[in-house]
């Protein structure tokens, strides 16, 4: 996704960093929270240089669905709890420029599924897709399909807002192609 703002990491690093809920915590501060932790996990290991952190976290009101669809089970009961209604999809993008200042950025979007028949759920588990993504979907795959409505930032709701982290390395000295 990066590419397609025109930039090209040297490295990507998947920070091992605990991210069960906090009690009562509130799906976009969740993001916000690990998406922070990510970055200073990986700046401590990953001195000078600029690092790039994400996280997106899927919501249906204020209940957290994941971190992430882990076996065919979780995708598809993310699906049956996420039927026809409609559901919050908050990216949260840190940056930590080279002076080690940390910045920023959300993305919130809602999107609703259309109701999902039993054969429907199962076809979406089968193909594998869901496994290991925030809500047991990916909307960049065959979930697009399903979808019925999406306000808000598509590449968010993909796992990486595009415009709100060009922004970021754009205020941190980067510069976008």
């Amino acid at each position: 996704m990066l590419a397609q703002i025109g930039v090209v990491p040297d490295a990507f690093f998947s920070p091992d960093i605990d991210e069960s809920p906090l009690r009562n915590e509130r799906p976009r501060h969740y993001a916000v929270r690990l998406a922070r932790e990510k970055a200073l996990t990986a700046r401590d290991q990953h001195s000078g240089s600029i690092i790039i952190a994400c996280d997106t976290t899927v919501a249906a009101g204020r209940r957290i669905i994941g971190p992430q669809a882990e076996s065919d089970a979780d995708v598809a009961a993310c699906l049956q709890l996420l039927s026809g209604r409609r559901h919050e999809v908050h990216s949260a993008v840190c940056v930590i420029d080279l002076s080690g200042k940390l910045r920023l950025r959300t993305a919130s979007s809602t999107v609703q599924f259309k109701r999902f028949s039993p054969r429907e759920i199962a076809t979406y588990v089968a193909c594998g897709e869901g496994l290991g993504k925030a809500g047991g979907y990916a909307i960049q795959g065959q979930a697009a399909r399903f979808i019925a409505f999406l306000s808000g930032s598509y590449s968010a709701i993909v796992g990486l807002p595009l415009y709100e982290t060009g922004a970021l390395l754009i205020a941190s000295g980067y510069q976008l192609d």
